[in-house]
């Protein structure tokens, strides 16, 4: 095998720019085909992607003879059963997040992954430029030992970090997990794992407001590493205009490295330094990340976001709105 060959289950809004177009684009990668439950629209998709066959069946889009590996996009509701028929047939699984409804689903889902099962959990920001100029940072002990992290999303209700859909099934839980949060928050939540490592205990609390007490509106989690750095992080959907953030400030003994989950820069700031560092996304920003998944189903690279880096985020998210 020397060709990954791509079948997206659940064309909707994600794949559209985010990741869609990105299968096309990385070398020794093809997307064969594509499936959605409306026919209309898988065509749609199909004809404006330049992608050869569409789906409107899951049985349909497993079943083709060309496809190895398939990338699941439809929502978390729908994430652990999907999965599992994929990896029954033995096709590759790139699973987008969160990775399941809540965290019981995310260790059914590890415990039938087999040592020759390859799935990647689609935590994409950890390999864009930004968010790898944190890590590297980190790495070269740039502001000294981490003391503490703060992270502060306020959003109003009319954000625009959160995917438009018709039918705003990110606010359903049954479907969603937990509104925004439970939409935005692994990423974030991966970055802070993917930055410091092991997690030592995490707890939360959240509040429900009165027009859909379904979901949490607000969230605040406290975690601590084993390594000692502390975490604290307050996620706010129905802030004012006036009000809106989006801000992660790392604490050194030295300094401060201060970024946007949704930015392209970087603020590094100590005694005798203050630099700013600023990237380009590029079009597709799951590019990256599907670019190593794809060496890493070819045998060429290590697995680039695990299934154990997706439960570890769900227990955490679990642990905040509990």
């Amino acid at each position: 095998m020397d060709t990954i060959k791509w079948g997206i289950i659940g064309c909707g809004d994600v794949a559209e720019v985010k990741s869609g177009p990105a299968f096309q684009k990385v070398a020794n990668s093809e997307l064969v085909a594509v499936m959605r439950r409306n026919k209309k629209k898988a065509k749609d998709f199909a004809e404006r992607h330049d992608v050869p066959f569409f789906y409107n069946t899951i049985d349909g889009i497993i079943n083709h003879c060309e496809i190895n590996a398939l990338y699941i996009a439809t929502p978390p509701s729908t994430h652990l059963q999907i999965a599992k028929q994929c990896l029954a047939a033995g096709k590759f699984v790139y699973l987008e997040k969160p990775m399941t409804l809540d965290a019981n689903e995310a260790k059914e889902l590890k415990k039938i992954v087999k040592e020759n099962d390859k799935i990647v959990i689609a935590h994409y920001r950890r390999n864009l430029p930004a968010f790898q100029k944190v890590k590297e940072l980190l790495n070269t002990n740039s502001i000294g030992k981490i003391h503490f992290v703060n992270i502060t999303i306020l959003q109003s209700t009319t954000n625009n970090v959160i995917a438009k859909t018709d039918d705003n099934w990110r606010l359903k839980p049954e479907t969603s997990g937990g509104g925004y949060f439970h939409d935005i928050a692994p990423h974030q939540i991966d970055l802070m794992l993917h930055y410091f490592g092991n997690l030592k205990n995490a707890e939360g609390f959240s509040t429900s407001s009165t027009q859909n007490n379904k979901v949490a509106d607000i969230v605040n989690g406290i975690m601590t590493f084993e390594s000692g750095i502390q975490f604290r992080g307050i996620w706010n959907f129905i802030a004012s205009e006036k009000d809106v953030k989006d801000e992660c400030k790392i604490y050194g003994e030295k300094g401060t490295i201060t970024f946007s989950f949704y930015g392209e820069e970087v603020f590094f700031k100590t005694v005798d330094k203050n630099e700013v560092f600023s990237f380009e996304n590029p079009p597709h920003v799951q590019q990256p990340l599907i670019e190593q998944t794809v060496n890493y189903f070819l045998g060429k690279a290590e697995n680039p976001c695990t299934i154990n880096d997706g439960v570890e985020v769900m227990k955490i998210l679990d642990s905040f709105t509990k």
